[in-house]
């Protein structure tokens, strides 16, 4: 019985050290990822997104809440930067649901981009019309 508890415990110990380091090697996959959106490489962001898809098995609609770009939503920052190829590829990607769904504030992004005065950007055409 002690035996079984003792083992227990180890495999415990060794799949919450793994799975921290998971954790650690995604951030580390996504670190630079608001640095490829402003500069609008939709090649590198397509890389990127596989990378993370292979290695993690996560798709954009698992990791894009997480991620923050001075604030603001990839889909965001590409607007406020009009990286028009990175902003449509991600709104390719995501599900309508997470399209429109409130983000951290509690407003959608189509409603943020009219208050910003972003409403005639290109990425928001491509966002109401897969909406």
């Amino acid at each position: 019985m002690l035996k079984i508890v003792k083992t227990s415990i180890a495999i415990a110990t060794i799949s919450l050290l793994s799975t921290g380091a998971a954790h650690a090697n995604v951030g580390e996959a996504l670190q630079n990822i608001c640095t490829i959106v402003k500069a609008d490489d939709k090649g590198e962001l397509r890389k990127k997104m596989k990378r993370v898809q292979s290695d993690f098995s996560l798709r954009i609609k698992d990791y894009y809440s997480g991620v923050s770009c001075g604030g603001n939503s990839l889909i965001r920052t590409a607007m406020l930067n009009d990286a028009v190829e990175t902003g449509t590829l991600m709104i390719k990607k995501m599900p309508k649901s997470d399209l429109g769904a409130p983000e951290k504030d509690g407003k959608t992004v189509s409603a943020w981009a009219t208050e910003q005065g972003l409403d005639s950007s290109p990425i928001f055409a491509a966002l109401t019309k897969r909406l």
